[in-house]
Parts: structure tokens; sequence; C-alpha cells
């Protein structure tokens, strides 16, 4: 008879899919993917962890995950536990997943650095845009002052108009002699 991770590795082979292609789509470690097919149960995280693993595992492969559970437990020397067990599995599986992260980063740390990528981005372009249109308006109030500068030296002879010589009325009672 075939062990349980021998003939998974089996069924896995047989559709020509690899551990990686697996654990991309599952998120499950390679690690624990090859713990199972070689029937390492021990590297495996416990309870219902484990049993979420062969579920995935097998899901992907399209495989019936009643039967390969069951399977599973029987290798592992697991037993269902009963109904009124479970509140204590979900109690296990939460505390596993939050101090089981094997060192990933997880999505909000991956947020958060987007976040300040993103403000760093728009706070170097804001920089960029501010010195462009400071040095464009520095340039302009140049050239305009030193335009009018010139324009007003220009206009300013002709702004009071120069008179060669005035030319008196002649009144001929002011020459008289009397």
């Amino acid at each position: 008879m075939e062990h349980f991770g021998e003939a998974l590795r089996c069924e896995r082979q047989r559709r020509s899919v690899s551990l990686e292609d697996i654990a991309q789509t599952t998120k499950v470690t390679v690690r624990s993917l090859q713990a199972l097919e070689s029937d390492a149960f021990d590297q495996l995280p416990g309870g219902i962890l484990s049993k979420g693993i062969v579920r995935s595992y097998v899901r992907f492969l399209g495989l019936d995950e009643g039967e390969w559970v069951e399977r599973f437990l029987d290798a592992s020397g697991q037993k269902n536990p009963p109904a009124a067990n479970n509140d204590n599995d979900w109690a296990a599986f939460a505390l596993s997943v939050s101090t089981h992260r094997g060192g990933r980063v997880t999505d909000t740390k991956l947020r958060w650095a987007g976040v300040l990528a993103l403000l760093l981005l728009l706070g170097g372009l804001g920089w960029i845009v501010w010195g462009y249109v400071h040095q464009r308006m520095t340039a302009l109030s140049i050239v305009s002052s030193s335009n009018y500068a010139s324009s007003s030296a220009i206009r300013a002879p002709s702004a009071a108009p120069v008179v060669d010589h005035v030319k008196k009325p002649h009144h001929p009672k002011s020459h008289s002699l009397r």
C-alpha cells in the first residue's frame, strides 16, 4: 500500500504540476508541501492548519477533499475531533495564524510601504514642479523689469516735449511810447 505523501505526489506528477505552482496559488509554503509529500507530519503546523494544507493541495489538483483529508488523518494518526471540540480547534487556529507568519511580509506592511512610496513620489514631484514654476516666475520678472526699464528710458524724452523757441504774439500797443 502506498503511503499518503507518495500517493499525493503521484497525483501531482500525473497532472504535471510543480510544488511551486501549488504554493503560489494556495499560499502554502513549499516546505510544508514537501513535508506533506514525505509524510513528515511533525513538520506541519498542528490541528486544523494541517488539514487546511491538505484541503488546499487536493483542491488545487481537483481531488476529493473529504476523501483525502480522511486519508491524511489516518496516515498522520490524528482523529477527527467531535463537533464539541471544534471551538478549541478554532482557538488553536486563530492563535497559530497570529503567530505563524513564516517571516513573510504581511499585506498591511506592504500597503503602508506603498502609501509611503506614493507620498514620497508626490512630494518629489511637487518639489520639482515648484522649482520649475519658481524659476520661470523669476525669469519672467527679470525680463519684465528690464523691459520696463528700457521702455521707460526710451519714452522719457518724448514724455516731456522739448520746445526750441516760444513765439510771443506781437501786440502793437506794448511798443508804444506813451
